[in-house]
């Protein structure tokens, strides 16, 4: 690997949590605890070398069918990590964002998340982009319905409306679409993740579950990355 030809942007389909506990023979939870440190250590070493985004698939719209006990671990770990995360992007030059609808979760985590996000705002090295209560799907849904009411006030029209135009009202309006996606865990799929952004991104898939994954994967995925021809159907 080198560092030319680095991804802009990398989206990390982070799969394998609950995998990893059960091989390790530990409680749930810990699976998530070591997914949330590893993430840590991904984005660090992502800005240190160029990638300018980062969006993690951290809490998926179907994650809501799993287990009660399961999503209670989930938003545990979401309110232990904010709070280490805040002071580690401080530090690192890391901005916090967020797509998804927020306004599922308790009141206490949107408010920790909000805490976050200002005391990142200022961050210049690198975007995380947490993908929470988020789907493909409904980013898509979401959009159309602010595109159906914009176009029965005016605000714009059936003849001006474009690809780029339509991606201005998905929830990653601010940022390119990903140049790299990363799925960990071995599976063949998307996930409702991004749907219309990942169209022309790089897939790459690795069998290591995500609290395995280390920066020495994040190396070689963008080793396989700058091999490939991007003809984007040229």
């Amino acid at each position: 690997m080198t560092f030319d030809n680095i991804p802009h942007h990398i989206a990390l389909i982070m799969d394998g949590n609950r995998r990893w506990a059960n091989r390790e023979r530990q409680p749930l939870e810990v699976g998530y605890i070591k997914g949330a440190e590893a993430m840590l250590k991904i984005v660090r070493k992502a800005a240190t070398m160029g990638v300018k985004v980062v969006t993690a698939y951290a809490f998926s719209t179907e994650n809501w069918n799993r287990p009660r006990e399961e999503i209670g671990s989930v938003i545990k770990v979401f309110e232990l990590y904010l709070r280490k995360m805040g002071r580690m992007m401080v530090k690192e030059g890391v901005r916090l964002e967020t797509i998804g609808d927020l306004t599922a979760f308790p009141e206490s985590i949107q408010k920790s998340i909000q805490n976050a996000k200002e005391k990142t705002k200022d961050g210049t090295k690198v975007d995380l982009i947490l993908a929470l209560n988020y789907g493909g799907r409904d980013d898509l849904r979401r959009a159309a319905l602010k595109i159906a009411s914009d176009l029965e006030c005016g605000k714009i029209t059936r003849e001006g409306f474009t690809e780029n135009l339509f991606s201005k009202y998905l929830d990653t309006a601010r940022w390119p679409d990903p140049d790299l996606l990363i799925r960990t865990s071995g599976e063949f799929r998307v996930s409702n993740f991004l749907l219309w952004q990942i169209s022309y991104s790089e897939v790459y898939i690795t069998d290591v579950l995500w609290p395995d994954f280390t920066e020495d994967d994040l190396a070689l995925a963008i080793g396989e990355f700058q091999k490939r021809v991007r003809r984007r159907g040229g």
